[in-house]
């Protein structure tokens, strides 16, 4: 279906919203904020040109947003991201900004949610290449890369998978399931950090399921299928790169992600109304 975004005026176009902001495809940044596993600093880099990978299962064009019997799932129509050729037009953006010398070929790509250490939701695009996971924060308005995560794989020691849970007086609460990856079992946050909604340093990054869970988007979002493959890809550069000083192998645990935060009213209000994700707001979108 061809979806539309609906003022009182009448309706408007997704491609002429984004020309009305933007005239024109910009193409991907030249520069982009790099986030080094545990460094907490930000440096620039320059992307580096490989060709798209036509042959990735993964990489959809969503041409069609019917995904019940031809009607959207709950808000679906708002998410930018789940506009037609949208996604299709990302996965190339980040595709070429995948360093090649330092990551690898790419694996797989995922439209996930990361959640943060005080429950804040945001919209990620996942790639996991043979050396390397890479996060990315995109812009599906302005089709611009803002940053990027990259985790180097023989560093992560252990990937948790299960519901996530609070601490007994906590006010807050979050249904499903989540992976959370851990590149560094002898460094824990800081009481500064725990306190500070904007710090960096975390030694782990936490992913859940993108909304809406529909079919549509289940293959982009499948995080027991997600976790296999961080799985393999990690174990399989811990064998050919270990890391002097570190212990071999990934340890793989089933067991509650826990979120320490208590009140949350930032995190209450920015997921109720999904501050963290591209979307069409009104008459306009971010």
């Amino acid at each position: 279906c061809s979806v539309a975004l609906r003022f009182a005026s009448g309706s408007v176009r997704l491609e002429q919203l984004v020309n009305r902001i933007r005239p024109g495809r910009p193409r991907p940044s030249q520069s982009t904020l790099d986030t080094e596993a545990g460094s907490g600093t930000a440096v620039t880099t320059s992307p580096s040109s490989i060709p798209c990978l036509k042959d990735n299962p993964l990489s959809l064009a969503y041409t069609h947003c019917d995904c019940h019997n031809g009607k959207l799932e709950s808000d679906a129509g708002a998410f930018l991201s789940l506009q037609p050729g949208s996604l299709n037009q990302a996965i190339k953006d980040i595709e070429a900004l995948v360093d090649k010398e330092v990551d690898g070929s790419v694996h797989s790509i995922w439209l996930m949610a990361e959640v943060d250490h005080w429950n804040n939701e945001k919209e990620r695009l996942v790639l996991i290449t043979d050396n390397s996971l890479l996060s990315f924060k995109y812009d599906f308005v302005l089709f611009n890369c803002e940053q990027i995560q990259r985790i180097p794989l023989n560093f992560v020691d252990r990937i948790s998978y299960g519901a996530f849970s609070f601490p007994k007086h906590s006010l807050l609460q979050r249904a499903g399931e989540g992976v959370r990856v851990f590149w560094d079992r002898l460094r824990e946050p800081t009481f500064t950090s725990r306190w500070n909604p904007f710090a960096t340093d975390y030694p782990y990054i936490t992913f859940t399921y993108h909304p809406p869970r529909s079919a549509a988007l289940s293959i982009l979002s499948q995080i027991e299928k997600f976790r296999e493959q961080l799985k393999d890809a990690a174990q399989k550069i811990h064998t050919m790169r270990p890391v002097p000083g570190k212990a071999n192998g990934v340890l793989i645990l089933n067991q509650e992600i826990q979120i320490e935060a208590y009140m949350g009213l930032m995190s209450f209000l920015g997921n109720q109304n999904k501050l963290g994700y591209c979307m069409a707001r009104g008459n306009i979108g971010f």
